[in-house]
């Protein structure tokens, strides 16, 4: 086997400061202009706050802790601490406090980083509860206030600290998954796990030092962490930092990124966008972009078939040149690459991306496979599935579950996998095959030509009343698809039939209720006869590919979406289904309960 490019992330600072520190490392956002700033200019805050976090009493071993959303200081943190050789532990702004407080005394944090002043309130009042926790540093305040992080750079400059050299085994951070039930659970991610992984990003992925993302993916979750800040930062390449999701197209337009990480959620927000928007257009553009996207399909197919056609060449770079341009040009009119990752992809919005110029490579992994596990790569690409086993890794399907002779959970072995959970023994017995297998949980199967395609989540999956079973999320992500759906959810487990929780588009749906002439007073606007025919033909359109008895039966119209806010998803996007079901539940059961007053029968 031959040795990484990278051992540690050690390796990566020392290395990326060498090779590229005059170029632009991060741009943010700052008074309405965007600020470069360098990697020479990173390396030196973070050689001055690790020289600050010293002085504190940080060394090798210990945990740093930060609750904020992406911004230069939060890699700073990062860096400063492995160079340390601390661990770094990430969290969200957006979490509730009993989870900073669950994970701050789990870990035995000694520092926090915070980003706001009413943060660092929040988590003073917890210290009484938190032994382990010394220091609470906020992100904001000037170089007199003893808490600040621009105080720690001083003293730190003041003070250097050499570098740690720590070892591939050494632990580089605790990443809590959110989890869906239950408290969080802290992955423990080796250097070797994140390095290795960033290594085999080199073997395969067309990145360059001239490329540039848009940074919106929390790098507190490890996709937008591992790929994007570490893979991006060892490539000289350059991030545009996000001032919020809100103004993710806004800021790609500023920032013009050449390539894009992003879950399916975002880009099924694009997708939906650019539908309203073509919608909206002249029947003549609305004719040219439909026959352009046709063109680019027909393309595809022949160059399946490794087959070309000068005729629908020319089509083609007409179509690019006078549609898709402007379309790309949106984005900043540099992206060439969008890559997906966190859950399934809709194969109708990657073709749809795909079609407009932007090649998408969709990949599969969990925070436990540090994170990538397969992925779609030049030259080795199926659209729909994850892609092909990285360098180093491997993947098994395990049928005994499914007793499913094609499908079974996905195993993941090689050097991205954790090192197990942190203080948790008992789940690191459940989670690992006797090989060191990680058990994913995902159902899957691996075709003939070794792609790797994920068909549900295990402990997603449910029986209906009549024994059959159901994987919600890839109906839930079909339903999204409609302009009128903004978040759906499946609920049937043991149930005669499925019934949808959809929270309505209510942009699009209060556009049409007037131009029906309907009154838009809510609630009353869902409940409304002509608005319950609507979701009614929506459901059926956009489950048209699905089995019978999969699909929803009944609806339940809510006015409230599933956010992060109101916990009804994690922080890195997931639905939580218990949390949904908690507020709705009622009134699913009620839509079950006249069924059966009525006779209807289990889904066929």
């Amino acid at each position: 086997m031959t040795r990484p490019k990278f051992e540690t992330l050690v390796d990566i600072f020392l290395q990326s400061t060498a090779h590229y520190g005059p170029r632009t490392l991060f741009l943010e956002k700052k008074n309405g202009a965007w600020v470069e700033m360098t990697y020479i200019q990173f390396a030196q805050k973070v050689d001055d706050l690790r020289g600050g976090l010293a002085k504190l009493g940080v060394t090798a071993g210990d945990r740093v802790a930060v609750i904020s959303n992406n911004r230069h200081e939060w890699a700073v943190g990062a860096y400063a601490s492995y160079t340390l050789g601390a661990a770094y532990v990430p969290m969200y702004e957006q979490q509730q406090e009993k989870e900073w407080q669950y994970i701050l005394n789990d870990c035995g944090a000694k520092v926090v980083f915070v980003a706001t002043d009413a943060i660092a309130k929040k988590i003073s009042a917890l210290k009484s509860s938190l032994p382990a926790l010394e220091h609470v540093i906020r992100f904001s305040g000037g170089e007199q206030d003893a808490d600040s992080l621009a105080n720690l750079l001083s003293q730190g400059s003041a003070s250097p600290q050499p570098a740690a050299s720590p070892k591939p085994s050494d632990l580089s951070g605790l990443i809590y998954t959110s989890g869906t039930t239950g408290n969080p659970k802290g992955v423990k991610l080796s250097h070797g796990n994140i390095a290795s992984n960033v290594a085999a990003m080199h073997e395969i992925f067309p990145m360059s030092d001239d490329d540039r993302s848009l940074a919106f993916l929390p790098w507190a979750h490890v996709f937008g962490q591992s790929v994007e800040l570490h893979g991006l930062y060892s490539m000289g390449a350059s991030m545009g930092i996000a001032e919020s999701t809100e103004k993710i197209i806004e800021n790609l337009a500023e920032v013009k990124p050449s390539l894009i990480f992003s879950v399916p959620r975002i880009f099924n927000r694009i997708y939906d966008g650019l539908q309203k928007r073509m919608a909206a257009e002249s029947p003549l553009k609305r004719l040219l972009f439909t026959r352009g996207i046709e063109v680019a399909k027909q393309r595809k197919a022949l160059a399946e078939q490794k087959r070309t056609s000068a005729l629908l060449d020319l089509q083609h770079a007409f179509f690019d040149k006078v549609v898709f341009s402007k379309v790309r040009a949106r984005f900043g009119g540099r992206m060439k690459y969008a890559f997906s990752g966190g859950a399934a992809i809709s194969r109708e919005v990657a073709e749809f991306i795909d079609n407009l110029g932007i090649t998408v490579y969709e990949g599969y992994g969990l925070t436990e496979t540090s994170p990538i596990a397969t992925a779609n790569y030049p030259g080795n690409r199926k659209i729909g599935s994850v892609g092909k086993p990285l360098p180093g890794t491997r993947v098994e399907i395990d049928r005994t579950e499914t007793g499913d002779p094609k499908q079974g959970e996905i195993v993941a072995f090689g050097h991205n996998i954790m090192q197990g959970y942190y203080n948790l023994p008992e789940e690191d017995e459940k989670a690992f095959t006797p090989e060191h297998g990680f058990r994913t949980g995902d159902m899957g199967y691996v075709d003939e030509d070794g792609y790797l395609w994920i068909t549900g989540r295990i402990k997603e999956q449910y029986k209906l009343e009549n024994g059959k079973y159901v994987s919600p999320a890839p109906i839930e992500q079909s339903l999204q698809l409609s302009s009128f759906i903004v978040n759906a959810m499946l609920h049937g487990q043991n149930k005669p039939f499925n019934t949808a929780i959809i929270v309505p588009d209510m942009g699009s749906l209060t556009k049409w209720a007037e131009e029906k002439g309907l009154s838009t007073a809510m609630p009353a606007l869902l409940t409304l006869p002509e608005v319950q025919q609507l979701y009614r033909e929506q459901i059926a359109e956009y489950t048209k590919d699905v089995k019978g008895y999969e699909k929803p039966k009944h609806f339940l119209l809510v006015s409230e979406d599933f956010t992060t806010a109101n916990d009804m998803l994690t922080p890195s996007l997931k639905l939580k289904r218990r949390s949904v079901l908690k507020k709705y539940g009622e009134e699913v059961e009620n839509i079950y309960r006249e069924a059966e007053k009525r006779g209807e029968k289990s889904a066929a």
